[in-house]
């Protein structure tokens, strides 16, 4: 492993990884969204036989198509991504990351391109059953795809089910299903299958609303917006409910990006959440003395009752998790960061030692080596870190877009209750100011997404994997002119394919459903 690189291959690294990660989300919640409300469309034409709702269906069905073909192409390149910038991070955990990747790619990948085949091109050549179970086995090929995705990223979020063979230097997967199954997955996972549903559905909506404004295909778009409305307002729901429990997995396993999404610095019993709230731009280090605010409203116990279900828990902020000290629920005490540090330390020694005994044949130097690296191993990360303050994310950024998700989560959830009325009210059709409402509400889905990732990946930082492989350890050694040449290369292929894809969405919008 790697223990001085230069920062900027660092940065350019990490900058290369999340272009691609934000192009490709572009791509992804539509495709998951667009897969349901089409599938529910045809699954209407199927019950009444009604070629209205076949008309429909297909019309969603290609601009399904054609941003799945766009989203394939980025996912691709965001996976090989981990074997070429990302080497030292595929040979430490390459036995347990690539497994679930591996499903994904022979499973789902294959289902999905399998039935889409069917799907697209099948219409008058299978029966409407076949069809329909291939409409909906394309999107649950997708969705079963976004599991494993999240499987594997859930587990940097929380890394369960392995141990660390110091004769490979490899972590080795011991439990599957603790990786598959776990809380952290699980969450992370209906989470964001819910944020995508709610971008379809205003996508939607918004699409349907430019007919209404343009007063054409009136009774398509209207029965689009019905659908659209409802899957939107279930997944918003459903997206708070489980964004709560993301939330309390996050406090329980993440406590530092718990910090950051508060602002929080000085842990309390009884702690407030803060519900609108100004930061200090003069605030640099943890601990200066400078109040992390210039302005705030807080709910008072809120935080509390969220991240330990008791109004009255004590929660630790930044500068406790650095200090340590405070009791956890086991009846210890927390260590502070220069602890864990220095115990992370002598697990890379006793790593060392052991891989030196093993050499020379001295297999009692090995096994007092192998002892003491099981016991500092849960440290074994913190032994790369060189100042306890980077073990703090960027808090101004984890902080603000927290609050960008959160705040347009209500605001989705408010749009689909006000356009479920004025639809049944039959207002719809003739309020041209909420046409243009539910147009620009396509981009804020967007905007919500991304921003929910960069609260998860940005809060772990600097952390590629939680508590065990930091990223100035993780990545490739390479030219920083390489890395910085691939960067350009594909801002440009991925900005010049989504124009053709926003281009080609709109020549087939303003074509309209077909006859």
């Amino acid at each position: 492993m790697l223990e001085h690189i230069d920062s900027s291959l660092i940065d350019w690294s990490r900058a290369q990884f999340a272009l691609t990660a934000i192009y490709h989300w572009i791509f992804v919640p539509l495709t998951l969204g667009l897969a349901v409300i089409m599938g529910i469309m045809e699954t209407v034409y199927y019950r009444t036989g009604n070629e209205f709702w076949k008309r429909t269906a297909r019309f969603w069905m290609k601009l399904f198509g054609i941003n799945f073909a766009i989203g394939v192409a980025t996912g691709i390149i965001l996976e090989f991504e981990f074997g070429t910038n990302w080497s030292n991070y595929s040979w430490f955990v390459g036995d347990i990351f690539g497994a679930p990747l591996a499903i994904e790619g022979i499973v789902a990948f294959f289902m999905e391109a399998t039935f889409i085949a069917v799907m697209f091109f099948g219409w008058e050549k299978v029966c409407r059953g076949f069809h329909l179970a291939s409409t909906w086995l394309t999107g649950l090929g997708a969705t079963i795809s976004a599991w494993w995705i999240l499987v594997a990223n859930a587990w940097m979020q929380n890394p369960v089910g392995m141990r660390f063979n110091p004769d490979t230097a490899r972590n080795e997967m011991v439990d599957f299903l603790a990786v598959a199954t776990s809380p952290m997955a699980v969450n992370k996972f209906f989470h964001t299958v819910m944020s995508g549903w709610v971008l379809g559905a205003l996508f939607v909506v918004g699409v349907s609303c430019w007919y209404l404004c343009k007063k054409r295909d009136t009774r398509f778009a209207l029965a689009s917006v019905k659908v659209g409305a409802w899957v939107g307002l279930c997944a918003a729901l459903l997206s708070a409910w489980t964004g709560d429990g993301s939330a309390y997995q996050v406090a329980q396993k993440q406590p530092m990006k718990l910090a950051a999404m508060e602002g929080y610095y000085e842990g309390q019993t009884g702690a407030g959440l803060v519900a609108v709230g100004v930061l200090n731009p003069a605030k640099q280090i943890p601990d200066d003395g400078v109040d992390p605010f210039l302005f705030r409203i807080e709910l008072p116990k809120m935080l509390s009752l969220l991240a330990e279900r008791d109004a009255d828990a004590f929660v630790p902020g930044i500068n406790d998790l650095l200090e340590g000290g405070y009791a956890l629920k086991d009846g210890s005490q927390a260590l502070s960061a220069e602890e864990k540090i220095l115990r992370g330390q002598r697990a890379i020694a006793a790593f060392a030692a052991y891989r030196e005994a093993k050499a020379a044949g001295n297999e009692n130097e090995a096994r007092v080596a192998a002892r003491t690296l099981e016991e500092n191993m849960p440290y074994f990360g913190y032994g790369y870190i060189r100042d306890a303050n980077d073990l703090v994310p960027n808090v101004p950024l984890t902080f603000y877009t927290f609050r960008i998700m959160v705040v347009l989560g209500g605001y989705f959830l408010l749009f689909f209750l006000v356009v479920l009325f004025l639809v049944y009210k039959k207002d719809l059709a003739r309020m041209r100011w909420m046409h243009w409402v539910a147009m620009l509400s396509i981009p804020l889905g967007y905007l919500a997404g991304q921003a929910g990732w960069v609260v998860a990946e940005c809060g772990r930082q600097p952390w590629t994997i939680q508590d065990m492989l930091p990223v100035n350890v993780a990545i490739s050694k390479l030219e920083v002119g390489s890395v910085q040449t691939t960067f350009f290369i594909f801002l440009v292929l991925f900005t010049v394919l989504l124009i053709a894809e926003v281009g080609i969405m709109l020549k087939a919008i303003r074509k309209g459903p077909e006859d």
